[in-house]
């Protein structure tokens, strides 16, 4: 073989020209002690809080504490496989889940993997769950209302989009009733809904799902579950991985509704995590920074401004409150937060009363710049009458002679507070809740039994659907509630009145 020497220097030079220094830092770490969910890792000098961590096992985690000897890792899922010594590899990137329409309709874990048995999601967008909140100048003033369709509430404390009220009360006075019934009032109105539920048994989810999809609501909800059975670090990133994909929908330019169901579990779930991470407890052995847990997940929701798409993300948080006490650590931080909270009494749902909304101490901080013109005139002094009423009521529970002014005021009072009954899963519409504060203000019902109001309230609203169609989709198309259209209901609800006592009269009642 002969080899010229020019080839050789030829090749070499070529070779040399296409030499590139590649190098790679791999900033490994290994796992030191591990148990009860909760990982020590040293190394992984660069990780981020919050970054996204893979274990050997194929396991993720989230690393919360940034020490200076180790990292302290939460685990999200089982650490039955994870073991002392195990690598554990950076991803450079914070803990997302998958957002968009695809997961509409359907029921997913705390990470976005479908738990409904109907396939695979096939998302194709990310968004991490922790994201900075929308500054004040991105923001626009609250001035669409959110309607739940309970009378009670859009009345006196109406919500609007972009607000943020807090459910709370005790347990088992109908907290989870109110969301849900505002969730199914938002069908066929272009809002995405998210109920994300924390702590909860399984089965009671499966339930609510159930009813959701019996509703017709499903279409456009998205559930989030972290029940009580799942990890803690599943229960605590559940609502900020539903406020991500509640954010996706808001900067697309639509209206979001959310709902955290409950931070009370949400706050419970952090604690634990805390005392494993050795942080710092606080008031009432929680951990010094709840307050920020909650603040930075609430404030998330915004009504945006044109400039940004005008979306909004109206959030309910449900707090539950341990014999009325809303003055302990969790109640009073989530108060602070939000911009008013709807006190739902145990009193008032033993006797009856449902929703059980004690309407001295609930309260919109939005007020009617969240109310169509319709619904502020038409609700007129109800929530002074009833102050009134439970007023006069407790003056007046240990005295037996009374005059015929104070009783006619408690026999209003009465009234007024079966009108604001309801059933669970059954929400008007804004023209029924109109027609029926109209009537109500207008002395019609104090005629009748109180037993006998709810019979006549279908009634009437069933004489409306039939011979007042128009007038009701004037008032729900125009949000205007006119002289006339004020005049036009109490006329007809005399008339619905006397067919109702002749009824009456005719079957011997």
């Amino acid at each position: 073989m002969n080899l010229k020497p020019e080839e050789i220097s030829s090749v070499i030079k070529e070779q040399i020209k296409n030499y590139h220094n590649k190098y790679e830092i791999l900033d490994y770490g290994t796992v030191l002690q591990v148990g009860d969910g909760i990982a020590r890792v040293y190394g992984l000098s660069r990780c981020m809080e919050g970054e996204l961590l893979e274990f050997e096992s194929g396991v993720y985690g989230m690393a919360l504490n940034l020490e200076e000897d180790n990292v302290g890792v939460v685990i999200l899922g089982s650490d039955r496989d994870i073991k002392e010594g195990d690598i554990v590899k950076p991803t450079g990137k914070i803990v997302e889940v998958p957002v968009g329409e695809a997961l509409i309709g359907r029921v997913v874990d705390a990470l976005g993997n479908p738990i409904d048995g109907k396939g695979e999601i096939v998302a194709k967008d990310n968004r991490p769950i922790e994201y900075p909140a929308p500054g004040v100048l991105k923001r626009k003033k609250v001035n669409r209302p959110l309607q739940t369709g309970i009378k009670a509430i859009d009345a006196m404390m109406p919500i609007g989009k972009g607000q943020r009220e807090l459910i709370i009360g005790d347990r088992q006075t109908g907290k989870t009733g109110i969301a849900i019934d505002t969730i199914l009032n938002q069908k066929g109105k272009n809002v995405v809904c998210i109920y994300v539920a924390i702590g909860q048994k399984a089965s009671s989810v499966a339930q609510l799902t159930e009813m959701l999809r019996a509703a017709g609501a499903l279409e456009y909800t998205t559930v989030v579950c972290a029940s009580a059975s799942d990890f803690a670090s599943m229960q605590y990133i559940a609502p900020y991985a539903g406020c991500a994909l509640g954010e996706y929908f808001m900067e697309k330019g639509r209206d979001v509704l959310i709902v955290y169901d409950d931070l009370s579990k949400h706050a419970i779930a952090y604690r634990a995590l805390s005392l494993l991470l050795e942080r710092s407890p606080g008031r009432e052995a929680y951990p010094g920074d709840v307050f920020y847990l909650h603040s930075r997940l609430l404030e998330r929701s915004a009504h945006l401004s044109d400039e940004r798409g005008g979306g909004s993300m109206t959030a309910l948080p449900i707090v539950e409150t341990l014999d009325g006490d809303v003055s302990a650590y969790i109640p009073t931080n989530i108060i602070s937060i939000t911009d008013g909270q709807i006190y739902l009494e145990s009193n008032l749902f033993f006797a009856g009363q449902r929703p059980a909304v004690n309407v001295g101490l609930s309260v919109s901080r939005v007020g009617g710049a969240a109310q169509t013109k319709a619904m502020k005139k038409a609700v007129g002094t109800l929530r002074l009458d009833l102050a009134q009423y439970r007023e006069m009521e407790v003056f007046t529970q240990f005295s037996s002679d009374l005059d015929d002014d104070t009783k006619q005021q408690l026999v209003y009072g009465q009234s007024l507070m079966r009108i604001l009954r309801q059933g669970r899963g059954y929400p008007y519409s804004e023209a029924e809740q109109v027609v029926l504060l109209v009537t109500a203000l207008g002395h019609i019902q104090q005629q009748l039994p109180v037993d006998r109001i709810g019979a006549f309230n279908a009634k009437l609203l069933s004489d409306f659907a039939a011979s007042r169609a128009a007038l009701m989709q004037d008032i729900g198309s125009t949000g205007v509630l006119t002289d006339e259209n004020r005049k036009a209901i109490l006329e007809q609800a005399k008339r619905s009145l006397a067919d109702f006592l002749s009824a009456e009269a005719g079957s011997g009642r």
